[in-house]
């Protein structure tokens, strides 16, 4: 063989080489753009409307990404798992999930992630095999809320609290850092009332309440709904400023009794964040990038005290998250 015929040979073995890498990455790149990734609540509040614009910014930007977005009808883990059953079998790579029950679903959540990715939002499950959760730091979120009804009674006085379920973990962190802040203060918690997440038993127990407990000085609410739910109730009774009003997140209803000054304070999430960096972070782990995730396996998403002279600034950036004029 001459050398210039050898010349040859290697100038093509060089293109050949070039050619076959090129389609190593093409290839790897199309693994890459079949991510299909899903974001699962715990119920259908309105608060999960603005989760929803979240997923929607991070599916815009990510060319290579499918996202779905589930609610449970009847915010039930039984509906959840039914949810997730049906994921899986869609061939879902990722699903972040606000688990309803932690404790009793810990079980389903390593199972299902032996089969796909699995993070958490708003309601942690830490002693589940989920890869990351993020959302509220809510024992943080109840010390907040506990310095409302501080600033509600400042002399004590009994309050009583509802939520959706204690089972969840961020009622019971948010419980926590409630009992917390007002420890050593003559502020006594009379009663704790659940719902299951029916809006109507919501408003039900808030009603009862202020009958059975006549001398009740603040209403508080752990879950978004349970917001508007006390509000409505303590409007009925014709108790509005007579019973102070502390709850979280921010439903339109919410925000308008902190304007009208009906509702002391609610202590707002950032709902957006959970959707938006949700479906980012699945979609980085995914294609094998794993250097977001802290030791602690928790990303805290801020949360802020809304009152009386803040609601209408927080209101109108809301408003623009959510698409309205």
């Amino acid at each position: 063989m001459s050398r210039s015929t050898s010349v040859v040979y290697l100038f093509l073995f060089a293109v050949i080489a070039i050619l076959l890498a090129g389609c190593r990455q093409d290839s790897g790149s199309n693994t890459a753009q079949s991510r299909r990734l899903a974001f699962v609540t715990n119920n259908a509040s309105d608060f999960w409307a603005i989760a929803r614009r979240g997923t929607e910014a991070a599916d815009a930007e990510l060319a290579d990404a499918q996202v779905e977005f589930r609610i449970p009808s009847d915010g039930t883990a039984a509906e959840q798992r039914r949810i997730i059953d049906d994921l899986l079998a869609k061939g879902i790579d990722g699903i972040a999930i606000s688990p309803v029950d932690p404790a009793n679903q810990t079980e389903m959540i390593n199972q299902v992630a032996s089969q796909a990715l699995v993070v958490t939002q708003d309601s942690d499950a830490p002693n589940s095999q989920r890869a990351v959760y993020i959302g509220t730091d809510n024992v943080a979120a109840g010390r907040q809320a506990g310095q409302l009804i501080k600033e509600a009674l400042p002399e004590g006085g009994q309050i009583v609290i509802f939520v959706g379920k204690l089972d969840a973990q961020n009622a019971k962190e948010r419980l926590q850092g409630i009992k917390e802040e007002i420890a050593g203060t003559k502020i006594e918690i009379i009663d704790t009332r659940t719902d299951d997440a029916d809006h109507a038993r919501a408003k039900a127990n808030a009603a009862d309440a202020l009958v059975k407990y006549t001398e009740v000085d603040c209403l508080v609410g752990l879950w978004s709904y349970n917001g508007p739910a006390i509000l409505n109730a303590v409007k009925e009774a014709g108790k509005v400023g007579k019973v102070k009003i502390v709850c979280f997140d921010e439903e339109d209803q919410t925000l308008a009794g902190v304007k009208e000054g009906a509702i002391l304070g609610t202590v707002v999430q950032q709902p957006y964040e959970f959707g938006y960096q949700a479906i980012k972070m699945m979609k980085r782990i995914l294609d094998g990038d794993r250097s977001g995730i802290p030791p602690s396996k928790q990303i805290f998403v801020p949360t802020l005290i809304i009152k009386k002279d803040n609601v209408d600034e927080f209101t109108r950036r809301l408003n623009e998250l959510r698409g309205r004029s």
